[in-house]
């Protein structure tokens, strides 16, 4: 080619054709911005919600890599040619000294309206603007779809023998944390009182297929049992007097189970009978259901849905008594505890003003925990006094103090030698808080 022979374009035609560039080239940044940015989720609610557009984007975030690598491949080639057509009509003007013109003009040109304005935009509006570009979307995927699928497949190519993960399945943890990551963004922006209990519930949801229900039975030292072997009429008078309305019954010995009377039942039977003397137990009570304490909470959520059931004994790998579990159980372990006119006896534990607890030593850990905000260890022991004789390895005297974990543990009441009642005073930041 003859080098005297120059590119002539006119500034008329040039200048409209670097504007159309540069308004490609937001298109195509807005266009990739809301394509990463967009969020699954919503999408996929307002797509069953009807919304056309929400299917459409939910199309272009399963073919993410062709989508992002077809706005690239546009977006490059028309900030290149942009550049190269101010470069033409400025060498044109000025010579040499043109190039360095429109790599200033075209170079702050495209960073501010071609770049940094259209992301910040898409950025901040991720949905709407993927929902607002997505009929358009697919026409570039359409157009630059062949070339951009050649590119993926290059990248993808080099990505592989350097041995990056290329798969576009997420593992099961990389969706966990995006969960909860999403639910601790929950109501950050808000001054809604209701957040902070609405993220705790959502993160409990999560919680329960981690958690077993040794962490919320009702421990076998706190169990009402009732001795088959009595008279309906004493058993009559323990269930009154009792606060629960299911309660286990045993023969002998109280890891021998035989059954779960209600009180209701028992009390139908015993208005049908005119009294106790001729109501059989066996006829009123029902099978036990026996679970192992290491059962997961949300298989033994879905157990009682699928049973009708709201009651399960919960035994040790020996057959032992560990305890009982419920359906409440299950559902305060999400919502946090429900208190009735019984609670005050099942919660066992009283604030002080001074920022310490009196608790039973039956108290499980966990729910000090959850009820103050407290770090104690729910991995060592399952209930305070538990915790206690881990860390002390003796059997402690009543008025002892131990210190452990940054709290204090003072032994108030010993029953034998069990850890009967004691006071914990946490750390002064945990007070404060």
């Amino acid at each position: 080619m003859d080098p005297d022979i120059q590119f002539d374009l006119p500034i008329s035609v040039a200048v409209p054709l670097v504007l159309i560039c540069l308004a490609l080239g937001a298109y195509m940044s807005a266009a990739e911005t809301a394509v990463t940015g967009a969020s699954r989720p919503r999408m996929h609610r307002l797509a069953q919600q009807g919304n056309h557009r929400a299917t459409i984007v939910n199309g272009l975030l399963d073919r993410k890599d062709e989508a992002v690598s077809a706005v690239l491949l546009g977006n490059n080639v028309v900030n290149i040619l942009s550049a190269s057509l101010t470069t033409a009509v400025l060498t044109a003007i000025f010579g040499a000294a043109g190039v360095v013109y429109a790599t200033i003009i075209v170079g702050i040109l495209v960073v501010i309206f071609a770049e940094v304005m259209p992301k910040t935009w898409a950025l901040l509006r991720a949905d709407r603007v993927a929902l607002l570009m997505a009929p358009s979307l697919v026409v570039t995927l359409a157009i630059l779809g062949p070339p951009a699928r050649t590119i993926a497949a290059v990248s993808r190519f080099f990505l592989g023998l350097l041995r990056v993960r290329v798969d576009r399945t997420p593992d099961a943890e990389e969706h966990a944390d995006v969960l909860r990551g999403a639910i601790e963004l929950h109501g950050q922006d808000l001054t809604d009182e209701a957040a902070p209990a609405e993220k705790a519930m959502l993160r409990s949801v999560l919680d329960l297929g981690e958690h077993t229900v040794s962490d919320v039975m009702t421990h076998r030292g706190a169990v009402v049992l009732i001795d088959a072997d009595q008279p309906v009429a004493a058993i009559v008078d323990e269930i009154l007097a009792s606060p629960y309305t299911r309660i286990p019954v045993y023969r002998g010995e109280a890891d021998n189970v035989v059954g779960v009377v209600h009180a209701k039942d028992l009390f139908r039977a015993v208005k049908a009978a005119g009294g106790t003397e001729d109501v059989k137990l066996d006829d009123v009570m029902t099978t036990p259901w026996f679970i192992p304490e290491s059962t997961v909470l949300f298989d033994q959520l879905q157990a009682f849905r699928a049973r009708h059931e709201h009651f399960a004994i919960v035994v040790d790998e020996y057959g032992a008594l560990r305890g009982i579990v419920t359906l409440e159980d299950i559902i305060e372990e999400i919502t946090g505890d429900i208190e009735d006119e019984h609670d005050a006896v099942k919660r066992g534990f009283v604030p002080r003003e001074d920022g310490s607890v009196v608790c039973r030593g039956d108290v499980p850990i966990r729910d000090l925990n959850r009820e103050f905000g407290w770090g104690l260890p729910e991995d060592v022991a399952i209930t305070i006094a538990g915790l206690v004789l881990h860390e002390a390895r003796r059997i402690p005297e009543v008025g002892q103090i131990y210190a452990f974990y940054g709290f204090r543990f003072e032994i108030l009441k010993r029953e034998g030698t069990r850890i009967a009642e004691l006071r914990v005073m946490p750390p002064i930041d945990i007070q404060a808080g």
